[in-house]
Formats: C-alpha cells, structure tokens, sequence
C-alpha cells in the first residue's frame, strides 16, 4: 500500500499550493487512493477519495473542497452531484458523456492512464473526453485529452530489491493545445506539471504483475 505526499503548486509560476498526503492500493473492486490536501500554510482544505473497478471505471469519487462536496460514478458517462459542505443543500444531479473525472490531485493522472492502459499500445494517441472538477470551487466542464505513451523504462531501487517501470506520457489539452509530460511508477505519480514526490514509505503498486 503506497503512502507518501505530493507538493502542489501552480505549474505556470510555481507559487506554492500545498501538499496532498495519500494512501493507494490495489484491492477487490479495483483500485482506492484516498487523501487529505493541506494549503501552504498547513491548514486543511479538502480531500479526495477515488475507486476504480478493474476496468480503471471511477466506481465512487468524493471530493471536498472550498465548502463544497462532489460525489459521482461512471454512470451513463458520468454523474455527479455538487454540494454545500455547510448547509448540505443538494444541487440537482448532473450528468455528462465523458469517460471519467479529472482535476487537481495527482490521483486523476493515475486513473487515466490506468483507463487507458497504453502501455499494450506505445506510441499511439488516444483521445479521452474527460469530465474536470476547478481546484477550489470544484465546478464541472467537459475536456478532451489525448493521452501517448512515449516510453517505458525499468529501473533498479537503490535497495537493489526488485525493479520498478517508469512509464513516460505526452497529455495534450485538445482545447487550449497545451502538451505536458507525466511520469507514472505503477500507482505513483514520479514527476507531473504542478505535482513533486515529497515522501514515499511504500514502494508503488506495479499493475503489470498485479493483475
């Protein structure tokens, strides 16, 4: 069960966001990271808590942030519903034909690309319409992302037990056609624009042999 903590910060100017401290692992249904993120002068500020199936569906999400709730599931594309942390006033159930949820935690980048599974197809892009909650008010839009597998390489650990695969995506934002590099090990994001590895007590799930 990986467990460590992400540094966020804004990946145009660097500013200092706060941190995400996390568990993942591998289990029954699936896939479950769940989180608590921090601002940068320690204080809470939401959580994130995410079930894939074996399929990498997003089977139960709950995110919490800004004084806002979202709960949603792959359900006839997506379905959400938003909400008033405070006062719990139900906001009318949404719905939208993407494949799955996108936004600020790390844990998304994990979730597509186990979605996707390009590791069987290197080099090809695949288009994916994802369904992306904002940072702070956990507001709802439609994005599309084409996901390419550039390359995958097997690393040592300086414990020199075990090997561990690092794979290399290109993400391109088909909207705002921004491209950036995400590098994932198993259920760890390695390095993402606006996202640094801190800390790591457990070495990563590796799906390859997992399944």
């Amino acid at each position: 069960m990986p467990r460590g903590r992400y540094s966020l910060h804004d990946p145009h100017d660097g500013t200092p966001l706060g941190e995400e401290r996390f568990h993942c692992a591998p289990g029954p249904s699936g896939w479950r990271y769940v989180s608590q993120t921090f601002g940068p002068a320690g204080s809470p500020a939401g959580s994130v808590d995410l079930t894939l199936d074996r399929l990498g569906r997003p089977i139960r999400l709950e995110l919490r942030a800004g004084g806002w709730r979202v709960r949603g599931a792959a359900l006839n594309g997506v379905t959400w519903v938003r909400m008033a942390e405070e006062t719990g006033e139900r906001a009318e159930e949404d719905n939208a034909p993407a494949r799955a949820f996108t936004g600020a935690s790390p844990a998304f980048l994990v979730a597509t690309a186990r979605l996707l599974r390009l590791t069987d197809t290197p080099g090809q892009g695949v288009r994916v319409r994802l369904l992306a909650f904002a940072p702070l008010t956990l507001a709802a839009r439609v994005r599309d992302e084409t996901w390419t597998l550039t390359g995958s390489e097997v690393h040592t650990p300086e414990d020199g037990n075990g090997t561990l695969t690092v794979d290399a995506y290109h993400v391109d934002d088909m909207e705002t056609g921004e491209r950036h590099a995400v590098h994932l090990a198993g259920d760890v994001v390695l390095a993402a624009p606006g996202v640094e590895l801190e800390d790591l007590d457990t070495p990563p799930t590796d799906f390859r042999t997992a399944e």
